[in-house]
């Protein structure tokens, strides 16, 4: 199977991402800042939305969870913006945990620097059919990428709903941290693709101007994996990875 991870930057960059997925062929897509809305019709003249995302990539399931919404078209709708996971194979059970913060059903733009805690930090879990557990996590985010002491136990509480797990497991995410980091250490159990192909950049350098790696596609022991890429299409703000999985 193909597998896709890519926080894409609210789909801001409107039709990039589309003609990419209709030129490729994934089974597996993971996604951060993606949204979605009833107003969708209206959202979609702006930006690339979940619905936009599936008819490009020809994938007919999909879980989803909020981190935040906003009102659109004065409070008669809202926009939600969160994790999404897109699948060829049908899922036959989905788990939302909160990592950190509080889910914010009408966020206001008026970020700190460093992490803003009035939005929530959830974790999407799936198991699909054929027997593959799916983590999707946006992590908690500071400045440097090493994260702080929040951003282990944040990372920790992810780590948890996939820890004990007997089957195979896939986890994918912006971790918003690099391979470094004493917080990707809570998942020593599993294997970090981005780590071990020694990836120095996701990043395409338009909203943050540095070298890290913080998309990270890991898998289980039994798992095995090939073709890992980086790839150098402008889709977002973030690099599209991909890999394919055989278990």
């Amino acid at each position: 199977m193909k597998v896709l991870q890519l926080n894409v930057w609210t789909g801001r960059l409107k039709g990039a991402l589309t003609r990419f997925l209709r030129e490729h062929d994934y089974d597996i897509i993971c996604l951060q800042e993606a949204v979605w809305s009833e107003a969708d019709a209206f959202l979609g003249h702006h930006v690339d939305t979940v619905e936009d995302f599936k008819k490009a990539s020809g994938l007919e399931y999909d879980a989803r969870v909020s981190n935040w919404g906003i009102d659109l078209l004065g409070g008669r709708s809202t926009m939600e913006q969160g994790n999404v996971i897109l699948s060829r194979y049908p899922i036959v059970e989905v788990e939302k945990k909160l990592i950190h913060g509080v889910y914010n059903p009408k966020m206001e733009f008026n970020l700190k620097n460093g992490a803003d805690d009035d939005q929530g930090y959830y974790a999407l879990k799936v198991k699909l059919e054929n027997g593959l557990t799916v983590l999707c996590y946006h992590g908690y985010w500071k400045p440097d990428p090493i994260g702080d002491e929040v951003t282990v136990e944040c990372m920790r509480k992810a780590a948890d709903m996939i820890r004990d797990e007997a089957g195979p497991v896939l986890m994918c995410g912006d971790l918003n941290v690099d391979t470094t980091s004493p917080a990707m250490r809570e998942l020593d159990f599993l294997t970090d693709l981005t780590a071990i192909t020694d990836t120095k950049q996701t990043l395409m350098n338009l909203k943050f101007i540095k070298d890290v790696a913080c998309d990270h596609i890991l898998i289980s022991d039994g798992v095995k994996w090939s073709n890992f890429e980086v790839h150098k299409e402008l889709v977002s703000d973030h690099a599209a990875v991909s890999v394919e999985l055989d278990f």
